[in-house]
């Protein structure tokens, strides 16, 4: 049996050019980056070279990256620790954040942890692509906002949100912007200077990378607050051993998704197209999400009368691996609240799929997918009350 792999929002797999890179960095040069002598040298001077090859891909200096253990890490040091330096700095005034319905679990529950502890939270609506609106930002911000956190693009429906116009709203205003990049980063040219953003969190395992690491962008001059204390590494705002093999894993996936992202754009946008105009045929099938503000290698559809699970599960069984949403929160059994945000109601929700492509996709996957859908849809709805009735 074929076996496709249509999961690539949730991870994908190391380049073989990241790994080559990474490997004598587990049993050569495997020195620790805090030590002094030789061993400690090659091992910071491997982390000053990925610190180059991030900054260098988002147009940022070196010194504005900070190695952390992924995106939801970045998430939590970039919001708590402004939001707890702006707290100390200006006591209760300047208490008030302004996100998303639709942004990612690692931002919204780091928002809601904020308001148990006094902080105020403003939560823009989206419309049914699932993009803000800019002017609504421009409503919410009051003289006490200190910071706006909206993420680049959606990790389920894939709707690119208007960065540049927040950027300059946030500018305007003179309050930091933080994105969340996780999903954007390689697919989507980034220039933290032309689009004034303040922090963006990225991860290494979407973008071809080891699992484990990421980084925050943290513009020159901008003050954070650390949330783990211990040895003092990244400049005393994220202490623990240096993960040295990850750290260049992320550096050298940075490096080569800038060198192929315009071939990477144009293979996935090319497929995610044949993807969904295939699949758009089926009766009762709805896109998901912006039809031309997406990602390049997304597609989210949703199926009437359909259980989602059901439906992921009866891929598997023929092969495709795909999902019903964010991996990070995939085993729960509430509907999403991103397709909750964007106007469709539980049933809608649940009846969902996300198809995610990437750099080793091909033709040929995408062509077992769109024949392999139809019967299994035909053989659930058969088999649905909803349907049925």
């Amino acid at each position: 049996m074929k076996k496709v792999f249509i999961d690539y929002a949730s991870t994908t797999p190391v380049d073989k050019e990241v790994l080559e890179e990474m490997l004598p960095y587990f049993d050569k040069n495997y020195g620790n980056a805090s030590s002094i002598h030789y061993y400690g040298r090659n091992a910071f001077d491997a982390n000053e070279v990925a610190r180059e090859q991030v900054g260098s891909l988002l147009n940022a200096s070196p010194d504005e990256i900070i190695f952390t253990s992924g995106g939801t890490e970045s998430d939590n040091l970039g919001i708590k620790g402004v939001a707890f330096n702006n707290k100390k700095k200006r006591g209760t005034k300047g208490y008030h954040i302004i996100t998303s319905e639709v942004e990612h679990p690692a931002v919204l529950e780091t928002c809601k942890h904020l308001e148990k502890l006094g902080f105020n939270l403003k939560y823009l609506p989206v419309d049914k692509y699932g993009l803000i609106n800019p002017s609504d930002l421009e409503d919410a911000i009051s003289e006490n906002t200190f910071l706006v956190t909206i993420m680049f693009g959606n990790n389920e429906i894939g709707t690119i949100e208007p960065i540049k116009e927040i950027g300059k709203l946030t500018k305007k205003h003179d309050i930091l912007f933080h994105t969340d990049a996780v999903q954007a980063i390689g697919k989507i040219p980034i220039d933290v200077n032309k689009l004034n953003i303040d922090l963006l969190s990225i991860s290494s395992h979407k973008i071809y990378g080891p699992k484990g690491v990421g980084a925050l962008y943290v513009r020159e001059g901008v003050k954070l607050q650390t949330i783990a204390h211990g040895g003092g590494q990244e400049k005393g705002l994220r202490s623990s051993t240096h993960n040295t093999p990850g750290i260049v894993g992320l550096g050298k996936a940075c490096e080569l998704g800038k060198k192929r992202m315009s071939k990477d754009v144009s293979h996935l946008t090319k497929l995610r197209e044949m993807l969904i105009k295939e699949i758009q045929k089926i009766e009762q099938c709805y896109l998901n999400g912006h039809p031309e503000k997406r990602l390049a290698n997304n597609a989210h559809f949703c199926f009437v009368a359909i259980e989602g699970e059901s439906l992921n599960l009866m891929l598997d069984d023929r092969g495709i691996a795909a999902s019903t949403g964010s991996a990070c929160s995939s085993q729960k059994l509430q509907a999403s609240h991103v397709l909750l945000a964007i106007g469709l109601d539980p049933e809608e929700a649940h009846g969902s799929i996300r198809l995610t492509l990437g750099r080793m996709s091909t033709k040929d996957d995408v062509e077992y997918v769109v024949n392999v859908l139809p019967e299994v849809v035909q053989k659930l709805r058969k088999m649905s009350p909803l349907w049925n009735r």
